[in-house]
């Protein structure tokens, strides 16, 4: 209820009265059981006393009087005095169940269901009803009480902290759970993608966190089986649920493997860097911590185990997902881009009358000059579409008298468009005649039409989820940003192109309306904001009729046959779990596939076949340069073993090691690799360089492993003779690999490495 001066709705006595109302004679509560708490709230920069409710020691309402703006420790009366009430409405469920914890009264089904799963006992009832007695001493930001918490509950029981948790920690780990899951289905319900970005961020961090809290359970049930389970409850109270149900699975399913993916390869990266660290003496930083768990979703307890293995210390801050938030909130913002003219010198000019929306075919309009910032002005109406919603601005010319220019950019700053022209020469009070260039507006037209074409398609062939998370129209091509949890399919892609082109060819009607914001909403809800919440308090609104409507403020065609032709030219993956589209529409498509078909053509005439046939005479090519490949290989294998005798002869003797020092013509490194190997296999004494030469130098080093023992490194020797052929290279003890682009240098490189050798044997 908000209260002015003029009206008043209710205040405190009344919502008391209604509050008691609903409590006794809805709910059935005795009025003696009842009881009100006075306090006063503050929070936000607002203030005023509030009535906190209790039942049986339970609150279940807050009733806020906000009638104070609070900044710097002062308190002002605020103009509008609003009645804010809040009621946990989980909590009258809990109290009409009488069950020990809400969890039990909420996510019973689930709760149970994972018991029996997991195999976690119900601990007794006055331990669960004493642990939620402290709860509220908990500090939810920190967890910081938590110790606290069970020593008084420990003495309150009779039992050993270590019993405590022992008995608690399984069953919390279960509410947990079943919690996170019935976050998810909603999540995912409304179409929200796991991504590494804001919403998407915490949905993937929420799931990440389930399934830790499964593996720490030793629970192998497959996530996406109890999200089922969860769903089939859920859908019974929100039916909406049941209608999204395929995605919610598909994205769980989907989350689930690339969580287990990056964790395979994300602690083998753990291992390295605990590794280095420990050679330092240093522990993993908090940062670190942060660090691995937004790239590969490592949960500090994984790290915390895997940095272990390696000697390697881990503190975890109890308020670790706290920090992994505010690391987020403090990402950086894009900045505004700043005006050419300021909106305070704008402020004396009436709003510009905006023709192109009253007529978007029209080319041509009279108009005055009401102002003139340097190169920028400022007519009393204009055609020329401003930047904006990803569409470019309109070009053309303004016309006075002998005096032409040409219009470059147009801008608008809240209700004044400001026209960039080129040469400035216009002047305050001129009439001018303008011209739009008809060919680049209608192209925009055609394009700005083509993305809620496309968007209306993507929703139908890869789900509702998907929306647009951007969109940048253009004269020969555009691009629509979508979000999806995966990458777009090659099938996907032609059923979205051919849809798009169905309803151009249906030529439908394409109606734009200016509305009012609240009727709007009312009449389309929350998909008319598919991209983006504009401002204002009256929607412009366009509707393909029957496929796609959305607020929107650009140029469109009529109807969607003038767009002509919709051609998808590529995607990319921009992010995870947003999907690019670029297309062309119109000619712009045309000259796109003749482009193509020009390749195509090309191409059959140098394979010397024909176009329908290029794809199987190209596969027809390529099998024969794999088999030529294999038998260019097999030969090489065998010319390398024929020299095997040679470099066995070739070897020199340096105290008990045996060395060869050799150039092998036209060898690779995996060959000369191949070599050196079969050569130690039956000499551990030996150590092998071998340097081969074509437009660079490689070289190669390997050596038994008693010759390692006795002072040899191949990684120190290849890195020092490399620098000879100004190149670089290096290794381990057992092999090294280097080489350089100076290959004149190839006889003074083998034997640097050579004298190197000689210098590690005798120490």
């Amino acid at each position: 209820a908000f209260n002015s001066r003029r009206k008043r709705i209710y205040w405190n006595d009344e919502t008391v009265a209604l509050c008691h109302e609903f409590l006794t004679k809805e709910l059935g509560i005795k009025s003696q059981e009842i009881t009100y708490i006075q306090d006063f709230w503050e929070g936000g920069g607002n203030a005023g006393e509030d009535f906190e409710v209790n039942i049986r020691g339970l609150e279940i309402a807050t009733l806020v009087f906000m009638q104070y703006a609070s900044a710097d420790g002062k308190r002002v009366p605020l103009p509008l005095k609003v009645v804010d009430t809040g009621y946990g409405i989980e909590r009258l469920v809990w109290l009409s169940q009488g069950t020990a914890t809400s969890y039990e009264a909420i996510f019973g089904p689930l709760v149970e269901h994972l018991r029996k799963l997991s195999g976690v006992h119900q601990p007794p009832v006055e331990v669960l009803r004493e642990n939620s007695k402290l709860a509220g001493m908990i500090d939810i930001e920190s967890g910081r009480d938590l110790k606290l918490l069970r020593s008084k509950v420990a003495s309150r029981t009779g039992l050993s902290v270590d019993e405590l948790n022992r008995i608690l920690t399984p069953l919390e780990r279960i509410y947990a759970i079943a919690d996170h899951l019935r976050c998810l289905a909603f999540m995912f319900g409304d179409g929200i993608t796991p991504s590494n970005v804001r919403e998407g961020y915490l949905a993937r961090s929420v799931l990440r966190h389930t399934l830790e809290l499964m593996r720490e359970m030793e629970l192998n049930t497959p996530l996406v089986e109890l999200m089922a389970f969860e769903l089939k409850h859920l859908a019974k109270q929100f039916p909406e649920l049941e209608h999204r149900k395929n995605y919610v699975l598909e994205v769980t399913d989907a989350e689930e493997k690339r969580y287990r993916e990056a964790v395979s390869r994300g602690t083998r990266i753990v291992k390295r860097i605990a590794g280095e660290l420990r050679s330092k003496g240093e522990p993993i930083s908090q940062r670190k911590l942060i660090e691995l768990y937004d790239t590969y979703g490592l949960t500090p307890e994984i790290v915390k185990k895997m940095a272990a293995e390696v000697g390697v210390d881990v503190d975890v801050p109890d308020d670790f997902y706290i920090k992994v938030a505010e690391s987020h909130s403090r990402a950086k913002r894009a900045e505004a881009s700043v005006p050419p003219v300021s909106a305070e010198n704008l402020r004396s000019l009436p709003p510009t009358r905006q023709l192109y929306y009253e007529n978007p075919y029209a080319v041509e309009f009279r108009a005055r000059v009401l102002n003139v910032f340097g190169e920028y002005v400022v007519l009393n109406q204009t055609m020329f579409y401003p930047e904006g919603g990803g569409q470019p601005a309109d070009t053309g010319s303004l016309e006075s008298g002998n005096a032409k220019v040409e219009v470059v950019d147009v801008i608008k700053v809240e209700d004044v468009i400001l026209h960039r022209v080129k040469p400035p020469s216009l002047k305050r009070g001129d009439q001018v005649a303008g011209r739009v260039d008809w060919s680049r507006r209608r192209s925009l037209m055609a394009h700005h039409t083509g993305t809620h074409i496309l968007l209306g398609a993507a929703r139908r062939v890869l789900g509702d989820h998907v929306w647009q998370q951007g969109a940048q129209k253009g004269v020969d091509r555009s691009r629509l940003d979508i979000s999806h949890f995966r990458r777009v399919g090659m099938k996907e892609l032609r059923e979205i192109e051919r849809l798009s082109n169905e309803v151009i060819t249906e030529d439908r009607e394409v109606k734009a309306t200016w509305m009012d914001r609240n009727q709007a909403e009312r009449k389309y809800g929350f998909d008319l904001y598919q991209g983006g919440v504009v401002p204002g308090k009256r929607v412009r609104v366009v509707d393909i009729k029957g496929w796609n409507t959305q607020a929107c403020a650009g140029t469109h065609c009529k109807r969607t046959g003038e767009v002509g032709l919709l051609k998808i030219l590529r995607t990319e993956r921009i992010q995870d779990g947003i999907e690019r589209i670029e297309f062309a529409t119109g000619l712009a498509a045309l000259n796109f596939i003749q482009a193509q078909e020009e390749q195509l053509t090309r191409a059959a005439e140098i394979l010397r076949t024909s176009p329908e046939r290029v794809a199987a005479k190209t596969r027809e090519l390529f099998e024969q340069w794999k088999a030529a490949e294999k038998e260019v290989k097999r030969l090489r294998q065998r010319i390398a073993e024929s020299q095997l005798p040679q470099l066995r002869r070739a070897a020199k003797t340096v105290g008990e090691i045996r060395v060869i020092c050799e150039e092998v013509e036209g060898a690779s490194v995996d060959e000369m690799i191949k070599i050196a190997s079969s050569l130690i296999k039956g000499d551990e004494k030996l150590v092998v360089i071998l340097a081969s030469r074509d437009e660079t130098i490689r070289l190669v080093a390997m050596a038994g492993e008693e010759a390692v023992k006795m002072g040899v490194n191949c990684g120190s020797m290849i890195s020092e003779a490399s620098k000879v052929l100004e190149g670089g290279g290096g290794g381990r003890s057992s092999m090294g690999q280097g080489g350089g682009p100076r290959t004149d240098r190839l006889g003074v490189a083998l034997r640097r490495a050579l004298e190197i050798c000689e210098k590690q044997i005798k120490g």
